[in-house]
């Protein structure tokens, strides 16, 4: 991976922040040192090219994802008077800054942190968060709604790992079936990382399943596909977004299937991830996520300062039209929609499905 980080990209965005619009600054909370530095350069990358973009002044702060980092990143970005805040990938970070900003009423923008309480304690805290991002129960939510609806007719079994994980996915999707009046075929707990496993699949043949979701690890799943193939058991098999990661020894199964967010490279605006590629910047992981959440900082701003309203109510509620698409918060600061797609495994990618 390849980052923006020479001098003269930093001195670019100091002439950047010199010269644009005083009144509109934006800070940039991401761990810039540690084991997690190579995301939060993603971060810093990407809010940068969209403060360059959109003439928008810029001050970065080093979190450490740490509480401390949080904290002293916040009281930095009170004293600098910024109007909004993007970033954070870390729990302990956020939850530490997010008092002292709620202080200065200054709204957050979180990329990264996908933690249910920090937006469902939001009534509680009176915190001005909003997640630019998926929460932790979106993607065992997604694959019970996605896969419910389109295994309707299908006789299709659940089965996990045994690992929190995988139970959870499982038992989510088998509590949507309920509702729904389906009855899986078959429901099981396997034993992950085994060299193959003829012994599930002969058992998941034999009563009768066609499509199999699996709460487990892709390589797992990659191997379940192999062995079907080898008993010509017509099983199709699915998981969630572990399935990103690219297996071992074994690929995919043709046909795979993965509840997954879009590799934001391959939906995002092509003038966009064209303009990182001219800087060598390679637009993954946070870095476009980033870019949107500076994109929905200014437009947010701009809103407020043109209907007089607070600009935590000028993020709620209203579209806002982004590099990765068209971004809404509900009431708790949360998207308004899940960003979970269904993908299929045509061979040498996983390609969306048309009805997501």
């Amino acid at each position: 991976m390849r980052l923006l980080t020479t001098t003269s990209a930093v001195l670019l965005w100091l002439s950047l922040a010199a010269s644009a619009d005083a009144e509109t600054l934006v800070g940039v909370a991401a761990p810039l040192s540690g084991p997690s530095a190579i995301l939060g350069k993603q971060v810093e990358a990407g809010a940068g090219m969209a403060a360059e973009a959109n003439g928008i002044a810029m001050k970065v702060v080093d979190d450490a994802c740490t509480a401390d980092g949080g904290a002293a990143a916040a009281k930095a970005f009170v004293d600098a008077k910024v109007n909004v805040v993007v970033g954070f990938l870390c729990m302990e970070a956020i939850e530490a800054a997010l008092p002292i900003l709620k202080d200065a009423n200054i709204p957050v923008i979180t990329v990264g942190v996908r933690t249910e309480s920090l937006t469902d304690r939001r009534a509680k805290t009176g915190w001005l968060v909003y997640r630019l991002g998926p929460r932790g129960d979106d993607e065992r939510n997604a694959v019970a709604a996605k896969l419910t609806q389109l295994w309707r007719d299908d006789l299709f079994a659940i089965i996990d790992d045994g690992t929190i994980y995988g139970r959870e996915m499982a038992e989510t999707f088998r509590a949507a079936a309920e509702q729904a009046a389906l009855k899986p075929v078959f429901v099981d707990t396997f034993r992950p990382q085994l060299d193959n496993q003829i012994g599930l699949v002969g058992r998941l043949k034999k009563a009768g399943a066609t499509k199999v979701f699996a709460g487990g690890d892709g390589d797992d799943i990659a191997i379940m596909g192999r062995d079907a193939a080898q008993l010509n058991a017509g099983i199709t098999f699915a998981g969630g977004e572990n399935l990103r990661t690219p297996p071992g020894n074994v690929p995919y199964a043709v046909g795979t299937l993965m509840i997954a967010t879009p590799e934001w490279a391959e939906v995002a605006d092509p003038k966009v991830v064209q303009a990182f590629g001219a800087k060598n910047i390679v637009p993954d992981g946070y870095t476009l996520p980033a870019y949107a959440a500076v994109e929905v900082a200014k437009a947010a701003l701009a809103g407020a300062e043109s209907s007089g309203q607070p600009l935590g109510e000028a993020l709620t509620g209203h579209d806002f039209a982004t590099a990765i698409g068209t971004i809404r918060f509900d009431d708790k600061g949360d998207l308004s929609q899940t960003p979970f797609r269904l993908f299929r495994f045509d061979g040498a990618h996983f390609v969306p499905l048309e009805d997501n």
